[in-house]
């Protein structure tokens, strides 16, 4: 009988494995944790994690000083990048290390959480689209590149809309 050979993951591959449980392993902490502290009595908290971003009673979602500060971060970033980006003078290194600044400011952000629960909730959906886009722009999801820059600028506009944030300027390019 002839063995077929085992498919082991690349350091780069298993990195990302670990990197992306790391960031599912800390949203669900970081929620537990604000959902724990503001409804002790609450349950299936999962089950109703909400499918699109929306106000609270009409107003931007409170913030703290770690979101703030990461989000800019990824924001100026961004603003940075936009000019070369926009004429196709983006290298895929460069991507690569945007990609990489991007997770290690939504780690920051995460390890740093003190949203409330609803609040939590909302920033899930734009931390999602956050990585999806860091994902895209590091070429690890087979995608255009630009098209991650696109879904990063996409949830940063977003997170201005339902975030409060003092100051808050969309990067420009």
């Amino acid at each position: 009988a002839r063995k077929m050979p085992i498919r082991t993951m690349s350091p780069k591959e298993e990195a990302m494995k670990l990197t992306r449980s790391f960031y599912v392993a800390a949203l669900g902490l970081c929620l537990a944790g604000a959902a724990q502290a503001a409804h002790d009595h609450h349950h299936g908290h999962e089950a109703e994690a909400p499918q699109q971003l929306q106000l609270n009673a009409g107003k931007k979602w409170a913030t703290d000083a770690s979101l703030r500060q990461a989000m800019s971060g990824i924001n100026q970033a961004m603003s940075k990048a936009l000019p070369l980006i926009h004429h196709q003078q983006f290298s895929d290194a460069q991507y690569q290390a945007l990609a990489e600044g991007i997770n290690q400011q939504i780690a920051f952000a995460i390890e740093n959480c003190k949203l409330d629960a609803q609040a939590d909730a909302m920033l899930h959906l734009i931390v999602a689209d956050l990585q999806g886009g860091a994902e895209l722009m590091s070429g690890k999801a087979g995608g255009d590149r630009h098209d991650g820059a696109v879904q990063v600028m996409h949830a940063l506009k977003s997170y201005g809309q339902y975030f409060q944030h003092p100051g808050w300027r969309l990067a420009k390019g």
